[in-house]
């Protein structure tokens, strides 16, 4: 197990924040799991489980033990003349098991390239983009128990997955440390290009027969031209979810705002897109010195360099003030503030 003290957090979030925790432990397997919870020398001290760093906004220097998962590998566990089933290290990159995939013609991920953050990481979100999400190829996962000291399974209906959403964010939070995840991928996929923007891209690209990696390409193209670099400039993606609404409520917005986008989910509920919401308050691309909403995208909340997380966390509460003062919607987080 190694570990770093007193090290600054800025290679280790995509925002760019520049604070300091008192130990980052590297996990590369279960038996750093198991020494990380046992050491005397950060017993004490409450510890959080860091992948990517692609879904967190650091507010200040970190009193803790952060976990960094380097757990890697690719493990075929299964296969027949329709699947294949593969388990994946909780610290591989997530575009890297979508590459993965695309290389050996395997579908069912390919809606999701270009996603940031680890594999670890999906199922706790319940990732996901372009109307697909990653517990439609899900299998199961293997999670260290915190109490217990031990690895145990879960299965896609344990789990609870929803928009955004598991298990692991409401009743079972900060209880478990996922470190590998199981997907089922098809041999014979089945493409899903319902998005329009998905279909207008491969138009522009002239392509006239479907396959993983054309979608794969054009959903790459789509998220560069919405969605900054943090390389470039620090954020997190989307720090917004897409509200649900009542139809009576759409209706009503309606009357005003003719054109308001949206998504009917059920007979009963319709998806608004938070960016649009965040648009029309008026937020789009407003700085705040250091900090702001980027210019194209105002889904997204940037760093545009020496921010700092608690003014980037008071501007995403102002932001919510003002849809909510608008519209009568209130917009939750995606990103976690820590």
């Amino acid at each position: 197990m190694l570990v770093h003290e007193n090290i600054s957090l800025l290679p280790y979030n995509t925002f760019g924040l520049d604070y300091l925790t008192n130990y980052l432990v590297e996990i590369r397997n279960e038996d750093d799991l198991h020494e990380a919870y046992s050491s005397e020398a950060f017993k004490s001290l409450p510890k959080m489980v860091l992948g990517g760093g692609s879904n967190v906004l650091f507010t200040g220097n970190q009193q803790k033990a952060i976990l960094l998962m380097k757990h890697h590998g690719f493990d075929v566990i299964k296969e027949d003349h329709e699947s294949v089933w593969v388990k994946v290290g909780a610290g591989e990159l997530w575009h890297q098991l979508v590459l993965w995939s695309i290389e050996r013609g395997l579908g069912g991920l390919e809606n999701l390239s270009l996603i940031p953050g680890t594999v670890g990481a999906a199922p706790m979100q319940n990732i996901g983009a372009y109307g697909v999400e990653q517990m439609h190829c899900f299998v199961e996962l293997e999670a260290f128990d915190i109490r217990r000291k031990e690895i145990v399974k879960f299965r896609r209906d344990a789990c609870q997955f929803g928009y955004r959403h598991s298990v692991f964010k409401t009743s079972l939070k900060d209880q478990y440390v996922v470190v590998s995840v199981t997907y089922r991928l098809s041999k014979k996929p089945k493409f899903d290009i319902s998005y329009g923007a998905i279909k207008d891209t491969l138009d522009e690209k002239g392509v006239s027969e479907l396959s993983i990696r054309s979608i794969s390409e054009a959903v790459i193209a789509i998220r560069q031209s919405k969605l900054p670099d943090p390389a470039i400039i620090g954020n997190a993606g989307s720090f917004f979810k897409n509200p649900m609404i009542e139809v009576e409520h759409y209706e009503a917005l309606k009357e005003v705002e003719p054109n308001i986008p949206s998504y009917m989910v059920t007979d009963k509920w319709m998806k608004i897109p938070a960016a649009w919401l965040i648009e029309r308050s008026g937020w789009k691309g407003k700085r705040r010195g250091k900090i702001g909403v980027h210019e194209y995208q105002p889904l997204v909340l940037v760093n545009h360099g020496g921010g700092d997380g608690k003014e980037i966390l008071k501007l995403s509460r102002m932001i919510q003030t003002s849809v909510q003062k608008h519209f009568g919607i209130e917009l939750q987080r995606e990103v976690n503030v820590v």
